[in-house]
């Protein structure tokens, strides 16, 4: 049977008021119809006008979700506003009203005292009700359960007689049963109800056996009223509970006391409900079953205090009449890991007609103490501030808090040079030893299976390798121009590591007379080598010893290590620590000099500073001519001419190639020596003063002389002792027309 004929009609009856034993009259079909179904046709006295329209009570499963009356009114009526119904969702219940609730005056005052937006304690438990709460027919039907009018009995009967029906208890608390008669049910207890109905067949039959069980259980009425968040009027399974129905009418409102709600019966008080026993305590003892015809009233909220600061559970709390600071700390969760029990903050209304500020320790007088009607309790957390500490930070080794302890000084928490060295460089040094993935010795440079344009490992990816910062860019392997990274990993050096000041230090001290900051300079390298200078200063609780590197601080050049590269054609190639003040000739020299095959005037010297210089000055000259042809493209869009635009546009996608070819360019910081093609000493060398990464390269003397550009014949001829330039001239064929010949020389090497 649909439910929908039955819906009006039970609302209106909501409406006006009725109890839950109100009954509807509905349409039956006859028992042995097509469309009567064993769970919807109720099993009834054979009668000769069986067609004619039966009164039934109405079951729990069509109405115990439908809307309250109060909903109803405000809706606008059964019809809702316009005539149309309330909206119902797709389980049949109507979607509740999720508008928060506005707050309190006393919330608005704590907020106004504490700047904090302090809830309501166990409000959120009714406004977050799972999606998936089943109702209470869903349960198993408790032993204690006592029949009533509306509810599905099940009975079978088998043996002498043969008896399965569905029978519904009857507004007189009986039931029906073929071949025995009326039967009254009602009052009777769900765990003695098959031996009363075997009594019952015992005085007809003999030789039967006979099983009972619950099908749909009755539904009862209930009034929520008082300072409920949706009062009104409800229907419920027979088995709900008040805790039921307080979560179906939304719990109290902000308003509403959740200490004192009141189950009224028979116009009396049946039982008082405390739902901080139920939040606290999981206490559900005093919970009581519901009947039909039950009152709850939720009266309004009684004295509250709110707890704020370094506690558990932050909110309003309702409080019971002597409620002390220790049992309302207990309530919130006990104070939090960081709270400071030395002090605490309690804000006091004095009678209604002023405020007052109190302090006190958390002790046993201060927990003992009583709270009062609009107290407002602030818990502060301890202090960040550090007693007995030492911090050690900058470029060192573990930097951190270390305890300070009378007598302290900087070589206590910095014993040895080993403290300064950052582990950055143990990383960084340990990572030199592992060999690339795949590597073979004498297999090549590469390592097996890993060639040009192969994606790199996870490993490479998460832990690059540190980027050389010593070592001037190169283009080709085993060239002048040879890329740093080209080189194989188990050769390259790096310095990824930023070495130390040794000159200078600083401890930061808080002075506590006008709370400034004091620096104290030391120089570190004089207190580590020697305890006892005025350098090892002492420490005091609170200061803060920084070590700075290089980067850092900017030290002289003189104390900084300079790295510098000399290969080619000297005795020693390789890389040498500069020394103060050391020029390009006395480095060579100190290389072992230069070989009977040096070319010293082809030599290469290139300077990591002067690459940067380049790199900056072919960006700007990049970007200004890029503004340069952005402009002209605008010019050239107001061009009235097809002819002009179309040259123009040439011209302009030539320029553009150059600007492309031109972001392409890597300069070199090549540094022209301006030697002699005759020179070969080494004293030749300009004495430039070096720079950390400097390199300098010096070939072997060619083989042959190449001769290119305006020529007839570009190619490359031996090399002849004493043969001039205008002899390998004629040899390519002497020059072109378009030849300038007032710029005709010999190049060292590209540019």
């Amino acid at each position: 049977m649909s439910p929908q004929p039955i819906l009006p009609s039970v609302l209106l009856a909501l409406l006006l008021g009725l109890n839950a034993r109100a009954q509807t009259t509905v349409s039956a079909p006859a028992p042995d119809s097509g469309a009567c179904e064993a769970e919807e046709c109720p099993s009834v006295p054979p009668s000769a006008d069986s067609g004619r329209p039966r009164t039934y009570p109405y079951r729990s499963w069509e109405f115990d979700d439908v809307a309250t009356s109060g909903e109803l009114e405000r809706a606008g009526g059964l019809g809702g506003k316009g005539g149309e119904k309330p909206p119902i969702s797709s389980s049949g219940i109507r979607p509740k009203d999720e508008t928060p609730a506005a707050e309190t005056e006393f919330q608005k005052f704590v907020f106004r005292s504490t700047g904090m937006h302090l809830p309501i304690y166990g409000q959120s438990v009714f406004r977050d009700v799972p999606s998936t709460f089943a109702g209470n027919d869903r349960i198993p039907v408790p032993a204690d359960y006592t029949l009533g009018m509306g509810d599905h009995l099940l009975i079978h009967v088998w043996g002498q007689v043969d008896i399965n029906s569905r029978v519904i208890v009857d507004r007189n608390g009986q039931i029906f049963l073929p071949k025995v008669g009326m039967i009254t049910v009602s009052g009777q207890r769900y765990d003695q109800l098959a031996d009363y109905l075997k009594t019952a067949f015992g005085r007809l039959f003999r030789h039967f056996d006979l099983s009972v069980s619950l099908g749909q259980m009755r539904t009862i009425q209930v009034l929520v009223v008082g300072r409920a968040r949706r009062p009104g009027s409800y229907s419920v399974s027979s088995l709900s509970t008040l805790v039921n129905a307080l979560f179906r009418s939304g719990g109290p409102a902000n308003n509403g006391s959740m200490r004192h709600i009141a189950l009224r019966r028979q116009g009396r008080v049946f039982c008082e409900f405390d739902l901080y026993d139920l939040l606290l305590k999981g206490d559900k003892s005093k919970d009581a079953a519901l009947e039909s015809g039950d009152v709850i009233y939720i009266p309004p909220v009684g004295p509250e205090v709110a707890l704020a600061g370094s506690i558990n559970q932050p909110a309003i709390y309702e409080i019971a009449a002597g409620a002390t600071v220790r049992e309302q700390i207990a309530a919130a969760g006990g104070l939090s890991s960081t709270a400071d029990d030395t002090r605490a903050l309690l804000e006091r209304i004095d009678e209604h007609s002023g405020r007052n500020v109190e302090e006190f320790a958390l002790d046993g007088a201060g927990q003992s103490r009583e709270l009062r009607d609009g107290d407002v309790l602030r818990i502060f957390p301890v202090s960040p501030r550090f007693q007995n500490a030492v911090t050690l930070r900058g470029n060192v080794a573990r930097p951190g808090r270390y305890p300070w302890r009378a007598g302290m000084r900087i070589t206590n928490i910095i014993a040895s040079p080993d403290a300064v060295v950052s582990p950055a460089y143990w990383v960084q040094q340990n990572a030199l030893g592992r060999a690339p993935p795949g590597w073979i010795e004498g297999a090549g440079k590469k390592p097996l299976g890993k060639q040009n344009g192969d994606l790199p490992s996870p490993a490479e990816e998460n832990n690059p390798p540190a980027k050389p910062d010593l070592e001037p860019p190169q283009t080709e392997a085993g060239g002048p121009d040879r890329d740093v990274q080209a080189l194989p990993a188990r050769t390259r050096m790096e310095r990824g590591y930023a070495e130390v000041n040794w000159d200078y230090a600083v401890v930061e001290r808080l002075d506590p007379s006008d709370l400034s900051t004091r620096l104290l300079p030391f120089d570190l390298g004089r207190a580590l080598a020697q305890p006892g200078s005025a350098d090892n200063l002492a420490l005091e609780p609170g200061d803060v010893v920084t070590v700075f590197s290089q980067r850092d601080l900017s030290v002289p050049v003189a104390k900084r290590t300079q790295l510098v590269w000399v290969e080619g054609e000297v005795r020693a190639s390789g890389i040498y620590r500069a020394e103060p003040g050391e020029t390009l000739p006395e480095i060579v020299q100190r290389a072992g000099g230069l070989t009977p095959q040096a070319f010293l005037f082809a030599a290469d010297f290139r300077r990591e500073s002067t690459r940067q210089e380049q790199e900056q000055e072919l960006q700007r000259m990049v970007d200004e001519m890029d503004r340069e042809l952005r402009s002209k493209v605008q010019k050239l869009s107001l061009s009235a001419s097809p002819e002009d635009r179309a040259a123009g546009r040439e011209e302009l996608e030539r320029e553009r190639a150059v600007i492309d070819k031109l972001k392409q360019t890597h300069p070199t910081g090549r540094i022209v020596l301006e030697l002699k093609a005759t020179d070969s000493d080494v004293r030749a060398l300009p004495p430039l003063p070096l720079q950390d990464g400097d390199r300098i390269r010096i070939p072997p003397r060619a083989a042959f002389v190449e001769v290119s550009g305006q020529v007839y014949n570009q190619s490359a001829f031996l090399f002849r002792s004493g043969r001039s330039l205008g002899d390998y001239l004629r040899q390519a064929g002497g020059a072109t027309p378009d030849a300038d010949t007032a710029r005709f020389g010999p190049a060292a090497s590209s540019l």
